[in-house]
């Protein structure tokens, strides 16, 4: 069995209508399967954390957060491979 891949995705702006389905499309759009997601509103800003399964995405990592960036134009968005991610935050 092929091992899991996955990749950290965090939206950060002002809140707006549709923000989740508009980020969750570009990831499936990728064929990257959005595996849990948080979000909530702090003073109107939005802000969300995806954990997103990529084992099997069709684009590369920095192209993928083009692609989600380029739906939400308005909001700071990063995609970091899961190795990454857990490199930096290890004590």
């Amino acid at each position: 069995m092929k091992e899991t891949s996955k990749a950290v995705v965090t939206v950060i702006g002002k809140d707006m209508v549709g923000i989740l389905a508009k980020v969750s499309t570009a990831c499936a759009d990728a064929n990257a399967n959005v595996i849990e997601v948080t979000q909530s509103v702090l003073d109107s800003f939005f802000c969300m954390v995806m954990i997103i399964d990529i084992t099997s995405a069709t684009l590369p990592i920095d192209e993928l957060q083009k692609s989600i960036a380029e739906t939400v134009p308005a909001m700071q968005v990063h995609v970091m491979h899961e190795n990454i991610f857990n490199s930096m935050h290890r004590i």
